[in-house]
């Protein structure tokens, strides 16, 4: 008995000894521009596929991937879900409101799942049906460092390091500039100071995909700070490489969607004749200087309607013949469409709707359609994309709060977008927007926020509103162009306009052979090979953002890309600014009339007065909408508002002189004074607290008259300027003003 029980010892001793063999944290480090981001497995989340804790400086975010092991539903695409977590205690917060726990994904974690998703996405087989969930979760920050690459290097070590099928990995680097020197993986101060923000995602051999906020960059500038990324992506892909033959994964084969090539064969033979002869009517119209024609059939949406009949009429034909082959006869058609709309423009220079390569759709531009409630509207309409924005003027009050793990922040514009259903003809409910939607208004926001005015300039704050009421195209770089004109619509005094443009790619798989499309629409985005979208003014790129649905691209396809997109975004700006050459000369009569001042800080408390007296005077007097005062950079500041800006005027001078004693009065100084006295030779005006100067009977008007009290009240105010000052005697001559 006791031999037994030994020999049972020994095999649970065994049992943990290699259990603890299994569990052993490993880790690797990857020097990046001069400083370290270390990956470690094995001690967190070990019921994942894998799970990869990535630390930079006090940062540290805990990603996992995981893989359903069976596919209860059949899809017709790959379920890859991107999740980021940001918790509150990463920053030492608890949140606010009153359930005290996080909520729904704020848009940033929002933003960085899409910036994740795009680039690994492509490195999946599209066949494959398997859901695969990688979810990011910040531990910590120190809100000195972005943590956004952070969470895409460590998606791709998961995945990298998993059995998961992903067939190669990505790496991920921001990039700056400041002067001349290019950053690697700048922190937040640095970002501020730089000319760009660009962060760049690719494998090896190519890049996969480009996210850019700029501030005017030139083409160059761009493409050289890809160059440089890239060979730091290298670094970071050779770290993952080794990792992954540290840890010793084999990759699984994952379930995937089996194509029945007889359906594939029936398809073709259903439907290839009939989907060539309507792009051969294409062609043979465009080349015969029918083009007119042929554009204003596809404005109608004849090809689109085309090619859903044939895809109608051959699913019912063969879906009673293959009644369990559904995916594959939609697959097929797919394919087949795909493969024909591209041969098209690979071998005769020709789109579905007879443009050429480089041809832009009609563009029409409108303005001030709701002048008396709205502050700014601006209307663009391109091919049948169409995008309205509408403007919003507030107070600096207004601005946006952002409650987040990093350090706080107010917005003071802001940028939305919506895509309802009936933009695509098609019914859907309406339920709060969607990433689609959050990702779209932020590249948006990007491409304009280096063209508003500072707030000292113009101390507003700002939302614009672009509503997709049709969609066929880049409807992003359409509502880019329709808030152009809504700030410009309003009076905003923007730095430069912005236009906007979405270029294309089909390379043919084959050879080397490829296009680049300016102003791609939906068959050729859905067809196409990249969606690169542009924005920027006469000076140069505001915001780019590209996407890959191939293996990566080369850099003399961006270069090509990105240079055919100023062209083509300059034609668009050519055409706004036939609308609205600049921005109005004076606000919108609609928007409210706004001063900001700074006064001392201890004045702060003499101006509301006990109470709040002296500001309930002040808003009764001019019927103000409000007065704000508060504290900024240890100065206090003066927010006045009002529907009329002579009353804002005023209201600021009355304030201004209230802050003056006698030695801070100059001559050619104005007051908004009240007359306090009246004799034979003028009036006593009360000008500031304790301080009242004359106005001489013959300062009044130009005319001469005999009775002041024919032209002045007591109690009544007006508007006087000091035309002499005797410091000495206390006494201050007035003139009107």
């Amino acid at each position: 008995m006791d031999n037994i029980l030994d020999e049972n010892k020994n095999n649970i001793l065994d049992i943990n000894n290699t259990e603890i063999e299994l569990n052993k944290e490993k880790s690797i480090q990857a020097e990046i521009g001069g400083k370290t981001i270390s990956f470690s497995t094995g001690k967190l989340a070990k019921q994942t596929n894998a799970s990869v804790l990535v630390k930079y400086g006090s940062i540290g975010v805990l990603v996992t991937a995981v893989m359903s092991e069976n596919v209860e539903k059949s899809s017709d695409f790959f379920p890859l879900v991107i999740d980021v977590e940001e918790k509150m205690y990463a920053a030492g917060k608890i949140p606010g409101g009153f359930f005290k726990r996080e909520g729904k994904a704020s848009d940033k974690a929002i933003l960085i799942s899409r910036l994740t998703d795009r680039p690994i996405r492509p490195l999946f087989d599209k066949n494959m049906r398997n859901e695969v969930q990688v979810a990011a979760t910040i531990l910590s920050v120190d809100q000195i460092n972005p943590y956004d690459v952070l969470v895409m290097n460590g998606a791709s070590m998961a995945l990298t390091i998993s059995d998961i099928p992903m067939e190669e990995p990505i790496g991920a680097v921001r990039i700056g500039k400041i002067n001349d020197d290019y950053i690697i993986n700048p922190n937040y101060e640095e970002i501020e100071q730089s000319k760009i923000d660009i962060i760049v995602a690719g494998t090896e051999n190519a890049i996969l995909m480009v996210e850019a906020g700029c501030n005017e960059a030139d083409e160059e500038i761009i493409l050289k700070a890809i160059e440089i990324a890239h060979e730091e992506i290298k670094k970071l892909i050779k770290v993952q490489k080794d990792f992954k033959e540290m840890i010793g994964s084999v990759k699984q084969e994952g379930v995937k969607f089996v194509l029945n090539e007889d359906v594939k064969n029936k398809v073709r033979e259903a439907a290839y004749s009939a989907i060539e002869e309507r792009l051969n009517y294409i062609a043979d119209k465009t080349n015969s200087g029918n083009m007119g024609q042929i554009l204003e059939e596809s404005k109608k949406g004849y090809f689109q309607d085309e090619l859903k009949k044939i895809s109608e009429k051959v699913k019912v034909n063969l879906s009673e013949e293959y009644p369990d082959d559904i995916e594959s006869i939609t697959y097929s058609l797919k394919d087949l469409e795909r493969t024909l709309v591209r041969k098209m423009i690979i071998e005769k220079g020709i789109r579905p709707d007879g443009r050429k390569a480089d041809e832009i759709r009609k563009i029409t531009c409108e303005v001030s359609l709701f002048p008396e409630t709205t502050h700014g509207t601006g209307l663009f309409t391109r091919g049948k994309t169409q995008a309205l924005t509408i403007l919003a003027l507030g107070s600096m009050k207004e601005a946006q709060k952002i409650d987040s793990i990093e350090a706080e922040e107010f917005k003071r514009f802001m940028h939305h977008y919506n895509f309802p259903a009936f933009s695509t003809g098609e019914t859907g409910p309406f339920r709060g927007p969607r990433r689609r939607e959050i990702g779209h208004g932020a590249l948006a926001e990007r491409a304009l926020k280096p063209m508003i005015p500072e707030k000292e300039a113009f101390p507003y704050a700002i939302r614009l509103v672009s509503e997709i009421l049709e969609s066929n195209g880049s409807t992003s770089m359409a509502s880019v162009c329709g808030s152009t004109l809504a700030l410009m619509d309003a009076g905003v005094p923007i730095l430069n306009p912005v236009s906007g443009i979405a270029m294309g790619l089909i390379k043919d798989e084959d050879s080397d052979n490829f296009v680049v499309l300016s102003d791609i629409q939906g068959i050729e985005d859905f067809y196409g090979d990249m969606d690169f979208k542009v924005a920027g003014t006469k000076n140069g790129i505001t915001a780019l953002q590209m996407d890959i649905k191939i293996k990566g691209i080369s850099m003399d396809i961006l270069r090509k890309a990105l240079y055919k997109a100023q062209t083509g975004r300059m034609f668009i700006l050519g055409k706004m600014l036939e609308t609205i050459p600049n921005y109005r000369e004076k606000l919108s009569e609609s928007a409210p009339k706004i001063t900001t001042f700074r006064i001392p800080k201890e004045k702060i408390g003499e101006i509301i007065g006990p109470g709040g007296k002296n500001i309930k005077a002040l808003k009764e007097e001019f019927n103000l909408d409000g007065i704000e005062l508060y504290d900024e950079d240890n100065e206090g500041v003066v927010e006045i508002i009002s529907s009329n800006e002579n009353d804002v005027l005023l209201a600021r001078k009355k304030i201004e002189a209230f802050l003056k004693g006698l030695d801070d009065i100059n001559i050619g100084d104005e007051f908004m004074g009240t007359v306090v006295g009246i004799t034979k030779f003028g009036a006593f005006i009360n000008i500031i607290p304790g301080i009242d100067g004359l106005l001489h009977i013959s300062k009044i008007t130009d005319k001469r008259i005999d009775k002041v009290e024919d032209f002045l009240k007591l109690n009544e105010k007006l508007l006087v300027k000091v035309s002499f000052i005797d410091k000495k005697e206390r006494k201050i001559s007035l003139e009107r003003a």
